[in-house]
């Protein structure tokens, strides 16, 4: 299933004559997602409001846009302005949980989520998980003293009221053909775009939105994270490039920029991996992404080294996002 995701995900983003086969099945489904809407703004949908200011980070795009990265970055800032921030999350590639769970940085990946552990490693917050962002939102609001929510990936999840809503937009691919599920990769309609708050591109330079960069920091090696290593040290090199995410390509080109010569192994976003999965025929350095890592430090050997990356923001928007959460803060009643 993974692998025909992957491929279809690829052709939303190409020029195929094949889409308008599935333009009748779009159309179904961008009366779906209307009318949904349009029960839960008038009232016929109950939607519940948080005793905490709640920060939406969403996309309307099925891939990988770089949420998690900002996620973190948000979490981050929120904690260096003195706010606790909490975060909830679905908790995509673990199991169906039957009910909510608090994950911690040793948490099991293949239980919550990686991109759940992940967050949970990097910003030191709390973080749920659970599939109901509602439910999610109250136990972590009961059990940690937390005074405002991210939620990652919650966009579409409208039975949780947002004070502010987030959107990340991969730079490079960005509405890939324009057309809604299954016919392209929108998971609204562009028209979504002008209730939001906050337009995030991930990666080049658009008049439009914000710009996001995603900066690379020096290698860590799996099994002993004490060793760190420039990426640079392996310019020359032949590695084997590996990645589980929504946009392997864009790791991929990352290394290339410092002349790494490449053995590419491209895997569907969320994959489980085996140890089987990096058992090459060979003994050249395998090199992943932060989020791959979080899922194969089980079974690390001394060759595996993973990329962590920190989300870099323009201040105009760091400036903008606190002076709404400020305003957010002194509304709460005293």
């Amino acid at each position: 299933m993974g692998i025909f995701v992957h491929w279809l995900t690829q052709k939303w983003y190409q020029r195929q004559p094949s889409r308008w086969l599935l333009t009748p099945l779009s159309a179904c489904y961008r009366s779906l997602i209307w009318l949904r809407h349009q029960a839960y703004h008038r009232g016929l949908f109950q939607q519940c409001q948080l005793s905490a200011p709640v920060i939406i980070i969403g996309n309307i795009t099925v891939g990988g846009t770089g949420k998690t990265p900002f996620v973190i970055w948000l979490a981050q800032q929120l904690t260096e302005a003195g706010f606790k921030p909490g975060i909830i999350s679905r908790g995509y590639g673990g199991q169906s949980l039957s009910s909510p769970q608090l994950v911690s940085a040793d948490s099991d990946p293949r239980i919550v989520g990686d991109e759940p552990v992940l967050i949970a490693q990097r910003s030191q917050c709390p973080v749920m998980v659970f599939s109901n962002r509602v439910i999610a939102g109250k136990l972590l609001l009961a059990s940690h003293k937390c005074d405002i929510i991210i939620t990652d990936d919650g966009l579409q999840h409208y039975a949780l009221k947002r004070d502010i809503e987030i959107v990340i937009v991969d730079g490079e691919r960005q509405f890939g053909n324009q057309h809604c599920l299954p016919a392209g990769p929108l998971r609204e309609p562009l028209s979504r775009l002008q209730s939001i708050d906050f337009l995030v591109f991930n990666g080049g330079d658009h008049p439009h939105g914000h710009k996001m960069q995603l900066q690379a920091s020096a290698l860590i090696n799996l099994h002993d994270p004490t060793q760190h290593k420039p990426l640079a040290d392996f310019a020359g090199e032949t590695v084997h490039a590996v990645a589980g995410i929504g946009y392997p390509k864009r790791f991929f080109q990352q290394l290339r920029q410092q002349d790494i010569s490449l053995l590419t192994h491209p895997f569907p976003d969320h994959h489980p991996y085996q140890k089987n999965d990096l058992d090459f025929p060979d003994d050249h350095p395998i090199l992943m992404t932060e989020k791959d890592a979080v899922k194969c430090k089980v079974f690390a050997s001394d060759n595996m080294w993973f990329l962590p990356v920190d989300a870099q923001l323009d201040t105009d928007f760091s400036r903008l996002l606190m002076q709404g959460i400020n305003a957010l803060k002194k509304k709460e009643p005293s």
